[in-house]
């Protein structure tokens, strides 16, 4: 299985109960959609892609590689800030538009995380003129590219820059905001407010040429175990109805 680095704690935990439960081994590999994506097309070896968006797996998908791609968990964007920075759900906006913010972002194209927070840039055009192009220009992409500094092995990538002094504020998904503040207890969760609100959809397919053995590790995501995983690691997870 290749997926969504934002689902290394929680997939890697319902691989861990599978491989336990069934006795069936999984491979996982986890890293930036979009360059998971183009391993895949270089030929790297997958038969499950678990995407933190729809539209890395839907272009396999269309490519004829497998699905079809369903939706399998949801996310959103929160701020992730420095313990002494003066910020709060409603004055994100000015805080992030504030000369003095060293903001920081993942990479857009490669990393969906990135993606999104170029969708809240564009979100808070709408409430502020001319907010998108500063937003855009002073973010400071920071990880989920080809030539990112990684973390150190077991460290949270997020809690690592933030505790570096890399930013003042980072936008990630809530769930890795989570997995920070596990990990450096000072640091700050910021909501975003609803007028600046971006989801995350994730997506989920099986190659064609997967075996079996994968098809019901694929459904063992979807399923009401799977997908209590996921929610006890912050995600909003539906999945398929018990039956």
């Amino acid at each position: 299985m290749i997926a969504a680095g934002s689902l290394r704690a929680a997939l890697g935990q319902v691989a861990s109960d599978y491989e336990a439960a069934s006795g069936t081994t999984v491979e996982t590999t986890f890293g930036p959609s979009g360059l998971m994506r183009q391993e895949i097309e270089g030929g790297a070896n997958a038969h499950i892609f678990a995407s933190a968006n729809m539209a890395h797996p839907r272009t396999l998908e269309e490519a004829g590689r497998g699905g079809p791609v369903v939706l399998f968990a949801r996310n959103r964007l929160c701020g992730l800030a420095r313990p002494d920075l003066d910020v709060a759900s409603d004055t994100l906006l000015d805080v992030m538009l504030s000369e003095g913010t060293r903001l920081g972002t993942s990479t857009p194209g490669a990393d969906p995380s990135g993606d999104y927070a170029w969708e809240l840039f564009g979100k808070a055009e709408s409430l502020s003129t001319g907010a998108q192009m500063t937003l855009e220009e002073k973010a400071m992409q920071l990880t989920g590219g080809p030539d990112s500094e990684s973390a150190p092995e077991g460290r949270n990538t997020y809690g690592w820059v933030m505790e570096n002094d890399r930013a003042d504020l980072f936008l990630t998904y809530c769930t890795n905001a989570v997995l920070a503040q596990r990990e450096v207890p000072d640091l700050q969760i910021v909501q975003v407010p609803e007028a600046l609100s971006v989801g995350a959809d994730y997506g989920l397919m099986v190659f064609d040429d997967a075996p079996e053995a994968a098809w019901r590790f694929a459904f063992h995501i979807l399923s009401p175990a799977g997908q209590a995983v996921l929610a006890d690691y912050g995600f909003d997870a539906h999945g398929l109805p018990e039956e």
